[in-house]
């Protein structure tokens, strides 16, 4: 079985569970699945993990994202995006008034999802309740903007570089954008550029007739440098520390000072042996627990 990670480009017009297929084929296997999900209209880097690997999802789409966001100023589209219907128009804004609407978020800020989304309203996916005529109130949720630039800025287009934590929706951001410069908007298009440090120049770029050879090849194992690249904790344990970390007994002195409530990797030498949940006020004697063995 291939346990282990695979950073791939993928393309616009394809969803990311439809990109898995050419993977799974490649490698055999049913046991691939991809890290926070790319909408179809965009494209750029997507993480997909194989075989036990899988376990690692929530470290992925827990870490911060890059994207590369071209916004079409002038009308909003039901979607936000350019698959959607116009619903609504407004001038486009002067360029002073838009870099001044940037400023309104940077930083850690409320944000309200878009209706056409993934995310569960009374047990049921928003966007297929859309579809079907149901009215879905969206409650608006903390997210952190790091960084926001206009690099472009060509009426009624705008590009913009966003790096965001978890969670955070572009669709979204440009409506309300567009909203604050006096205007309306929606994504014609979206790269994602990095996932944590993972850069999109190192993902692979499947044709449409990919030999499994180049598949296994791109095939990374979960080494140090993948938890490096998603700011998680690193630290050694002496064999002894590791079998017991295999039979799943309490360990007390896992990064017991390390109270930022991360993540904690243990290696014993170069294997992965086991993730640690991070410390929280509420866990007892400093004792970290497992999120899982590997």
């Amino acid at each position: 079985m291939f346990d282990g990670l695979i950073l791939l480009n993928k393309s616009s017009g394809v969803t990311s569970f439809e990109a898995l297929g050419p993977i799974k084929k490649a490698l055999g296997s049913g046991k691939v699945g991809h890290t926070g999900s790319l909408d179809k209209f965009a494209d750029g880097l997507l993480a997909i993990l194989t075989g036990k690997a899988l376990k690692l999802a929530s470290c992925f789409t827990g870490c911060n994202k890059h994207y590369d966001a071209l916004v079409r100023f002038g009308n909003e589209t039901d979607t936000l995006d350019p698959e959607g219907r116009v619903i609504a128009e407004a001038p486009i804004p002067e360029k002073s008034v838009l870099e001044a609407a940037l400023e309104r978020f940077r930083g850690d800020i409320m944000q309200t999802p878009p209706v056409f989304s993934a995310i569960h309203v009374n047990g049921k996916r928003a966007h297929k309740l859309a579809r079907n005529g149901v009215s879905v109130e969206m409650k608006p949720r903390p997210v952190t903007i790091h960084e926001l630039e206009l690099t472009d800025y060509s009426p009624p287009f705008a590009r913009l570089g966003v790096r965001c934590s978890a969670g955070t929706y572009v669709r979204s951001l440009a409506r309300d954008i567009a909203l604050a410069a006096g205007s309306r908007a929606h994504l014609a298009g979206l790269t994602r550029t990095a996932l944590g440090t993972f850069p999109l120049a190192d993902a692979l770029s499947l044709p449409p007739s990919v030999k499994p050879e180049t598949v296994i090849d791109a095939l990374r194992p979960i080494d140090r440098s993948v938890f490096a690249a998603l700011s998680i904790l690193v630290v050694d344990v002496d064999e002894k520390t590791a079998l017991a970390m295999r039979r799943g007994i309490p360990i007390a002195e896992i990064a017991p000072d390390e109270k930022s409530g991360r993540h904690v990797a243990a290696f014993c030498g170069d294997s992965f042996i086991a993730l640690f949940r991070g410390l929280s006020d509420e866990t007892a004697g400093n004792r970290r627990r497992y999120a899982f063995v590997f």
